[in-house]
This record gives structure tokens, sequence and C-alpha cells, in this order.
């Protein structure tokens, strides 16, 4: 299956009326599995892709030729269409064009570009949100670089977590006026809020993890919602199993050491307290 058809197949699935949880992926071999099992729609997360390629939580460390390279790797070993989680596109509008670029040459079928202040600057919130004209001009220019029609331009927000209802209507309305193939949200928690965006939009609608009253997939379906995330469960069962299988080596070769609860295994596969302390001492 060439690019261009992996991107048709998703944009197939976007103009239906149903609702589906892609494969997380993030390796060839968590997508060659994906794909043996019937999947055909992958998501690269932000997250998953800062675990697999640094060992680093979720906190833009990594490089567009880290990600895009990740992303190739995907789609060399399966028959995925994949979405990739392109963060804010690694700078300004101008970095979001060598963006679609870099990931359209990797060949994956969606992206998207959000609108949060990434990589967090000192003494911010980790919240903050760029503004509505700059994260419009950069999918504007998302669109610009785009150079396969076919490619699915996704604008991303989390502004329902910061700005309510009224905040984020106001960035549907900008975003969509640029044309965009979908709109992504974070940070929705209530059957309201998702009422209220799906009102706004004719577009199809990818929605971030969310509680267990808004993951219902045939709910959502009515709702406008094509694509959910539901959680990376394969990462998360990955770092334990590895965690177990290296105890069971350890228990041989230097006696028994003490077990850690799966949050303790998390922690230090992602050196998350090492970055929490680095974060407190150089950027508040």
């Amino acid at each position: 299956m060439n690019p261009t058809e992996r991107r048709e197949l998703l944009r197939k699935h976007l103009t239906s009326t149903t609702c589906i949880q892609p494969a997380s992926v993030f390796d060839p071999i968590s997508a060659r599995i994906a794909s043996s099992l019937g999947l055909n729609v992958g998501m690269l997360a932000g997250s998953v892709a800062s675990a697999v390629i640094l060992g680093a939580p979720d906190i833009t460390m990594i490089t567009l030729t880290e990600l895009s390279e990740q992303a190739r790797r995907i789609t060399r070993a399966s028959t995925l269409s994949l979405i990739v989680d392109a963060d804010h596109g690694y700078g300004n509008a101008l970095n979001v064009m060598r963006t679609v670029q870099e990931l359209e040459n990797a060949e994956v079928a969606a992206l998207t570009i959000e609108d949060t202040v990434l990589p967090q600057t000192f003494g911010t919130n980790p919240d903050s949100l760029i503004s509505i004209d700059e994260a419009a001009g950069k999918l504007k220019a998302a669109l610009a670089a785009r150079r396969d029609p076919a490619t699915v331009i996704i604008g991303r927000t989390s502004a329902m977590g910061t700005e309510g209802i009224s905040g984020t209507l106001k960035r549907i309305q900008a975003y969509s006026a640029t044309g965009i193939d979908a709109l992504f949200f974070t940070k929705v928690t209530t059957l309201e809020q998702l009422e209220a965006i799906h009102a706004s939009t004719q577009l199809p609608i990818f929605l971030g993890s969310a509680p267990a009253i808004l993951r219902d997939l045939a709910l959502l379906a009515t709702k406008g919602v094509r694509i959910s995330l539901q959680g990376h469960l394969p990462l998360e069962r990955m770092i334990q199993s590895l965690y177990a299988s290296i105890h069971e080596q350890a228990k041989i070769d230097q006696g028994t050491p003490g077990v850690l609860s799966p949050e303790a295994v998390t922690t230090v596969a992602l050196a998350s307290e090492d970055y929490r302390v680095w974060q407190e001492e150089f950027m508040q």
C-alpha cells in the first residue's frame, strides 16, 4: 500500500459514521503486530515517542529528526495508516512547514499540530497556549507545505482545560477557517463539553484520553468523534514486562532485589524524578 492509499484509507474513515480507537504503536514490532491483527489505523503519540526514543517523560525533549525517523521505521514495517502527534510543529510556522515535509517523507497518513506553548518556557504554566492568530498561522503553514493533498492535517487544542467552552469555540472557528481536515481535543471531561464542540463544527473530531463517561465508542460516534485515544496500554505493558523479565535475571545474579510498584517502574524507566528536579531547579 503506497502512502497516498494509506492516507485515503484514513480519510475514508473520517467521512464514516463510526468511531475507532487506533492502535497505539511505537516501533516496527508493535506496528507489525497491529497490522497482523487486522488493524489499519495507528497512532504514534508524543508521550509514547518521547518514552521510546529518549526514555523521557512527555515534556517535548525529542527532536523532529528523531520523531520522523521513528515514524519512518513504523511505516516501513507495517501497512498502518499512521497518525503522528507532531506536538507544536517544533517551532514557529516555518518550522511547522519543515515538520510536514519530513513526516510526509516518512509516509505518515496524518499529523497533529497543537496550540500549547512548547517546550514549556521559564516560569510559565505547562498548559499555556499560544494566541489564536499564531495557532491559525501554523495550521495555514502546514497546509501550504503539504505535497500530497491526501495527507490529513489536524489542529489540536487543549483549550477546554484553560479557556473553557467559550474559549474552545473561538479556537474551533479560527482553526476551521484555515481549511484543516480535522480537529483534535484534549482536556474534554464532560458530555456537555463534547456536545458543544460537536454543535460548533462539521469537521471530524479526534478525542484525547478522556474519563470513563466519554469512552463509549458508539456514543462518541454520534457526537462526531471519529478517532478516540484511550491510553497507551501496549507501551505501559511493555515497560512492566521488561521490568519483570530483567528482575528475574537480577534475582539470579544479585540475590533478590525488591519489587517496585508499576507506578515506580514507569518513574524509573522514564527518569521522571530526575526531570522533575531539573525543571524545579532551572525553570522556575
